[in-house]
């Protein structure tokens, strides 16, 4: 399903990602560790398209299709979700129309008309039951006033709807008690399909007791430096980084 070769990328000058390569199929979850600054975000915003960030070699391949030159727009529509580390309010507008708006500009670029606002609401009924997500959430503005995990939970609730061929969840974990992160995690496996993938990037090893990985990969210094099964998370958590960089030399 996604193929990235060689990424190398860079922010402002300073290069963040030095040759990563993952391959990733369809029904697969892939967790990505590391420690701070080793380009797990930046890897995220590069699969996503985001502008700031510049991939300066290698190519990205979605369902063999080339999206390396594609806008984030673009990589949406083909079925790319990313959820934020920070997501963003937005006064005045709705979850609930929020995600219309998504919906239909995303059957807008492949040629379909509006949803009809009976199956719009059926759907939104359905996932929001699935989640369970009090429907008086739905109706506040995106993200003013959430706690943390209230709008993590918004965001799994966004991926719900969109159904994305690849979610990207960037530290979803992060600032979530352990009540929220089960939500969370709750939601994103039930989302889960043979059809799609989810790539989950995190600094602790306890989100993964919940979301539990096919595949987990190190992301130090720009590159994936070792993959592994669920194991090798639990032993980043009694070990550290370290071992891995001695390993290395």
């Amino acid at each position: 399903m996604l193929d990235i070769k060689n990424v190398h990328a860079s922010v402002d000058d300073k290069d963040i990602l030095n040759g990563v390569s993952l391959q990733v199929n369809a029904g697969e979850v892939h967790a990505i560790m590391g420690p701070n600054g080793a380009g797990k975000s930046t890897l995220a915003s590069i699969i996503a398209g985001k502008e700031e960030f510049e991939m300066t070699q290698g190519s990205i391949t979605l369902n063999n299709e080339d999206i390396t030159e594609m806008d984030p727009e673009e990589r949406a529509h083909k079925g790319v979700f990313l959820s934020f580390q920070y997501p963003v309010e937005i006064p005045g507008v709705s979850v609930t129309n929020f995600i219309k708006t998504a919906i239909n500009g995303n059957r807008k670029a492949k040629g379909l008309e509006d949803m009809p606002a009976s199956e719009m609401l059926k759907m939104i009924k359905e996932k929001a039951d699935l989640l369970e997500i009090d429907r008086k959430f739905l109706s506040r503005s995106l993200n003013e006033g959430f706690s943390g995990g209230e709008k993590k939970r918004n965001e799994i609730f966004q991926m719900a709807m969109l159904e994305p061929k690849l979610a990207i969840l960037d530290e979803t974990d992060s600032g979530l008690d352990i009540d929220a992160l089960k939500v969370v995690a709750n939601g994103v496996n039930k989302l889960k399909s043979k059809d799609n993938a989810v790539i989950v990037i995190t600094h602790y090893q306890r989100l993964l007791d919940y979301i539990v990985p096919d595949f987990v990969h190190v992301l130090m210094d720009g590159k994936i430096v070792k993959s592994g099964t669920k194991e090798l998370a639990y032993e980043l958590e009694a070990k550290g980084y370290d071992w891995i960089k001695e390993e290395l030399v």
